[in-house]
């Protein structure tokens, strides 16, 4: 089968805990690559689930809990007004 060069850009930082992380498991990072992109054709998907970032406070569990009984609240009662305190630091 033909080779070809696939040139990509990235962080230097990502670039260089990458190329630890092959070669701690003992591959190269066009190998890696490459085992990447068979998967990927193979189940016509990314082979791993993409997620928002989790670090964002509004996808936190006590914010989801949140909207999810506002949400409920919502569909029971109609609507409500919430009391929202703000804390300000004069």
């Amino acid at each position: 089968m033909a080779q070809t060069n696939l040139n990509i850009r990235m962080d230097e930082k990502l670039k260089k805990d990458f190329d630890m992380l092959c070669e701690d498991i003992g591959m190269s990072m066009t190998t890696a690559i490459c085992i990447f992109a068979k998967k990927a054709v193979s189940e016509q998907r990314i082979p791993f689930e993409v997620t928002a970032n989790n670090n964002d406070p509004f996808y936190s569990a006590v914010n989801m809990e949140r909207l999810a009984k506002s949400a409920e609240q919502m569909e029971h009662t109609g609507g409500t007004i919430h009391n929202i305190e703000v804390n300000r630091n004069d």
